[in-house]
This record gives structure tokens, C-alpha cells and sequence, in this order.
């Protein structure tokens, strides 16, 4: 019986311990999508305790304590740190089979070296054990990204954002980077016409400008574009309950704005000609510049309306939604790329019953020009768990190259987040030795030592040129 989390952890044969100690652990780490906040990497926060490093801003393990019945006030509501500490340390025993219960024995592993199995008789011995590592500048949020051998992270940032904090980062840090992610999902909520107006006017006042046209509108966006790429910014995110296209005149799109200006309800065929004319000039515009555009399909977010209006959004209360995405992703696609503005793309789907529909849409618009153009995007969100993640590169090599793959990211706002990478790396490695020692690989160790070192890094650093 193996013991639990030793050296070998998810390495099954010595294939998989060669592939991951001497290629996959060495190489270093492009997370190029996560919520880290920008002002922490700037003012190299130390946090003052674990539960800040833990558990704040964690809607994964905030879902795990809701579920064994924990009181929101442990939660996200006013109790102590250290009393929020303890119910998570109780909550861990219980999240046996759930990714939570490796995560958070890797970050105790891996960041303060603690081997014991956490549970709340433990809690308080290993809360000051970490809060004294904590304490001292090798934990500080910059040096916990160098423990992680973080070469470059990209946050996740709205166009009306000054990128100061990045500004700080480029400035003062030179072992590595971290860049902004254009996130103009705000264009696109028209469910909220007051929120949605106010940001249109806070673009303006960015601009010294009035906003009263759909074209206005784009070139305050096109010069926020221009204003991120200055600042290294090499990719735009869209989280998208599904995709958005539609056939629309100039004057279709006039009137749905004005319309959406003037705080008059759109229908949803006018909501839809506009999403898809934001959608369509985003992707132009990183196609000009070589970004590359992330496509997030299928959350449902806030379900809870009690929770909403209690907690707030983003507090994990969303799911998987399971709407169609095929044919109107497959149409957006085509209407960029039969005029050659379709721009790298890398498409996640939150439902794994649409792995096969993304595994197989990326080979609709690859480019002979350039390899893996077009990706099939790492198991997102509920799907970054070992079944998720496995059966994404399943499908990613039955339907495409998964050689090509651009790898792993954490999608994360914890620091203590990283050894995602290492769980991600394991199982890969394992992935490919499992079918060498079935016969259904050679065991040509060069090729593969080379093809895991690319997946895990070389892929993406060819991909994104940060």
C-alpha cells in the first residue's frame, strides 16, 4: 500500500516518477489565468494569519464548509481568524474523495512543511506553526510565487482598471512577471442596464469623452486594448454563459444601443446583436496584436438570491449550466475566420458533457501557419480535479494533439494556490506511464521527457511570447 502524499504521489511506475522528478518538477510555472489580486504582488502583502492565506477569497473551500453544515459567520461573516481556522481544520477529515483534501495538504506541504494530516484537534498547533512562517519575508506574497518557481502570472483585469499595481510590479520585480488580462465582461451584461450604463460612463470619463454611440463605445474599448497591450498585456478573458452569435445590420446595432443607453429593456435578440459585435471586435482586435482570447463557456452564476443579497456575488454559490454551445460557437468562430481575424483561441467549457464538442470544434479553425492555434483549454473550475483534468486530455488526444497543449493554470485568487501545478504535473506524467507500461505507448523516454516538458511549459511559453 503506498503511503499518502509521499515523493510518489499519483506516480504509479517508474515511467512516471522518471518523467515527473527529472522533467515535469523543474520546470517553471506560466499561470496565464488567475484572480490574484495585483495591489498584493505590488505591496508584497504578508498575511497576518492562516485563515487570510487560507481561506480568503476561496469560494472552493467555502462551498466544502457550507456543505458540513458550518455557520456563514466561520464563513465569510465576522467570527475570529483563528475560529474560522478551526472549522475549516474540522471541515478537512470530510472532504475525503473532493480535491480540497489534497489542495490543502499540498499548500501545508509545500509552503510551511507540515506533513500531518489536518483536523481540528491539530488546527491550533499547525495555525501558529504557519502563521510564524507567515510572519517572516520568505512568506511574503512575492516570495511565495518565487517558492512556486513562477516565472509569469497574469491577473484578471477590467478595462477601466489604470494598472498601477502592474505598473509597480514591472518596475520592481525582475524575476519574474506579472501582467493584466483584458476582462471586458461588462460590455456585455446587459441584464443590468444601471450597472451596465454606469460602467459605459466610467469609460468616458477614462476617455474625457461622452459615450453615446456603439462606435464611441469601441474606441474608448479599442484604446483601453491599446493601453493593456503597452503594459504586456497579451490576452483577453470572456466569461460567457454560453456563446453569442447573430446576423445584424449597422442600424440593428444603432438602435439596440441607443436602446441599452437610455436604460430601455433590449430584447433578447437586440441583447444578442450587441454581445456578438463586442465579441467580434475583441477577437479582431487581439487577432491585430497576436493575443491570444480565452473563452470561459458555462457558469451559472448567483443562484442563490438569498445568498446574493446576504454574501454577494462570487461567494460560491454558481454551478454548471448546461445551455447549447455548439452551433453559435461554431458560427462566431467562422464569421472571424473567414476574413482571417480569428486569433488564437483557447476555449474551457465548465460542463464536461461539451469536452467533446470543444475537443472537436478546435480542429474546425486551426491554422497550418501556426501548431495548436486553437486550444482545448485545461478541466476549469469544478472540472480542475483529477477525473476532470484526465478526462480533458482524454479527450483533448482523441480528438486533437494533445502534444501541443499550453498545460495548466490555477483560475485561482489564493497565493497558496500553485501546487495545482504540481497536482496537474503528476497526473500527466502518469497519464502518458500508464499507457507505456500497457503497450499502448514505446517507452522512447526522449520524446517523452520532451513532450512533458513542453506541455507543461514550453507549449505556453511559445504560445502567449510574454
Amino acid at each position: 500500500m503506498k503511503k499518502f502524499m509521499d515523493d510518489n504521489f499519483l506516480l504509479n511506475n517508474s515511467v512516471a516518477e522518471d518523467l515527473y522528478h527529472n522533467h515535469a518538477a523543474k520546470m517553471p510555472i506560466i499561470d496565464y489565468h488567475n484572480h490574484l489580486p495585483p495591489e498584493d504582488i505590488a505591496s508584497d502583502r504578508c498575511f497576518a494569519n492562516m485563515a487570510e492565506a487560507t481561506l480568503e477569497g476561496d469560494h472552493y473551500k467555502w462551498r466544502g464548509m457550507r456543505s458540513n453544515g458550518i455557520e456563514e459567520k466561520f464563513i465569510t461573516g465576522s467570527a475570529k481568524p483563528e475560529e474560522k481556522w478551526q472549522k475549516w481544520a474540522e471541515t478537512i477529515p470530510y472532504t475525503m474523495r473532493n480535491p480540497l483534501y489534497h489542495w490543502q495538504h499540498l499548500e501545508l506541504q509545500r509552503y510551511f512543511g507540515v506533513k500531518d494530516l489536518l483536523n481540528g484537534d491539530n488546527a491550533h498547533k499547525i495555525y501558529q506553526n504557519c502563521n510564524e512562517q507567515l510572519g517572516q519575508q520568505s512568506h511574503s506574497c512575492r516570495n511565495l510565487l518565487r517558492q512556486q518557481n513562477v516565472e509569469v502570472l497574469c491577473t484578471t483585469d477590467d478595462p477601466t482598471d489604470n494598472l498601477q499595481f502592474h505598473q509597480v510590479c514591472s518596475e520592481e520585480i525582475n524575476d519574474f512577471k506579472a501582467l493584466p488580462t483584458f476582462r471586458p465582461d461588462k460590455a456585455l451584461a446587459l441584464d443590468d442596464l444601471q450597472a451596465w450604463n454606469e460602467w459605459i460612463d466610467k469609460l468616458g470619463e477614462i476617455a474625457d469623452q461622452e459615450v453615446r454611440t456603439f462606435d464611441s463605445a469601441l474606441q474608448v474599448l479599442k484604446d483601453r486594448h491599446n493601453y493593456f497591450h503597452e503594459r504586456g498585456c497579451r490576452l483577453s478573458d470572456h466569461g460567457l454563459p454560453r456563446a453569442y452569435y447573430t446576423e445584424y445590420s449597422a442600424s440593428d446595432l444603432d438602435v439596440a444601443f441607443a436602446k441599452a443607453r437610455a436604460k430601455t429593456e433590449l430584447s433578447e435578440q437586440e441583447k444578442e446583436v450587441l454581445c456578438t459585435a463586442f465579441m467580434q471586435e475583441f477577437a479582431r482586435w487581439n487577432a491585430e496584436k497576436d493575443w491570444a482570447m480565452q473563452l470561459h463557456l458555462g457558469p451559472m452564476r448567483n443562484n442563490s438570491t438569498r445568498r446574493f443579497e446576504t454574501v454577494g456575488r462570487d461567494a460560491g454559490f454558481d454551478s454548471m449550466n448546461d445551455l447549447p454551445i455548439a452551433e453559435k460557437l461554431s458560427r462566431f468562430m467562422d464569421s472571424l475566420d473567414i476574413k482571417n481575424e480569428l486569433p488564437k483561441t483557447i476555449l474551457y467549457n465548465l460542463n464536461p458533457k461539451d469536452n467533446a464538442v470543444l475537443g472537436t470544434m478546435i480542429g474546425n479553425f486551426q491554422d497550418g501557419g501556426q501548431a495548436g492555434k486553437i486550444q482545448f483549454g485545461s478541466g476549469w473550475w469544478f472540472l480542475d480535479q483529477l477525473d476532470g483534468m484526465e478526462k480533458q486530455m482524454n479527450d483533448l488526444s482523441n480528438f486533437g494533439l494533445i502534444s501541443k497543449f499550453v498545460g495548466m493554470l490555477t483560475d485561482s485568487r489564493s497565493f497558496l494556490s500553485f501546487p495545482r501545478h504540481e497536482y496537474f504535473r503528476r497526473l500527466l506524467c502518469d497519464l502518458f506511464a500508464r499507457d507505456v507500461e500497457q503497450g499502448k505507448l514505446p517507452d522512447d523516454r526522449k520524446f517523452l521527457a520532451q513532450l512533458i516538458e513542453d506541455i507543461c511549459y514550453n507549449n505556453a511559453k511559445n504560445y502567449f511570447k510574454f
